[in-house]
């Protein structure tokens, strides 16, 4: 890793080049070394797997009071059935212990066939958009009177345990 970083500094990024020494003892120090700094690298990325299990995502989180230990993140997807406009789908997420929320977000194809982000803001009017929100058992998803159909959607919830 990069030598100019502090010593408790991590990040997923590796030099493209090493040059090793022909000295036996430096040279074993050298690969240990770079071991160490590809495993650091490759475990401290993001997972990108989307799946209706929970798993873990990759992140590493802070605690407060205590720099040196770390919270790890999860991830969770769930499928959203269709919404019509002006009803609230509550889809049933069963997590527990989860101690904050750290990513709710989804998207969803409505019957005008089109492509939204949830939550969704729409620019012409209130009652167009699309909530999104997670209780102690479900995702609650509300869309709004005036917009279209949802026909489906995912949903993608990341947390901490505590």
């Amino acid at each position: 890793m990069s030598t100019f970083l502090p010593t408790n500094s991590r990040n997923a990024f590796l030099p493209t080049s090493q040059v090793f020494s022909q000295d036996p003892s430096q040279l074993l120090f050298n690969l240990t070394q770079n071991y160490i700094d590809i495993a650091n690298a490759v475990n401290i990325r993001e997972i990108s797997q989307f799946e209706t299990v929970e798993l873990l995502n990759g992140q590493q989180f802070f605690t407060t009071g205590t720099a040196q230990t770390k919270r790890f993140g999860y991830r969770k997807t769930f499928v959203l059935p269709a919404t019509a406009a002006g009803a609230t789908t509550a889809v049933a997420h069963g997590i527990v212990g989860a101690t904050v929320y750290t990513h709710i977000y989804g998207t969803c194809i409505t019957d005008v066939v089109d492509n939204r982000p949830i939550p969704y803001a729409s620019a012409a009017a209130a009652n167009q958009q699309i909530e999104i929100n997670v209780d102690a058992v479900n995702i609650n998803v509300i869309n709004g009177a005036a917009g279209p159909n949802i026909t489906s959607g995912l949903i993608i919830l990341e947390y901490l345990r505590s």
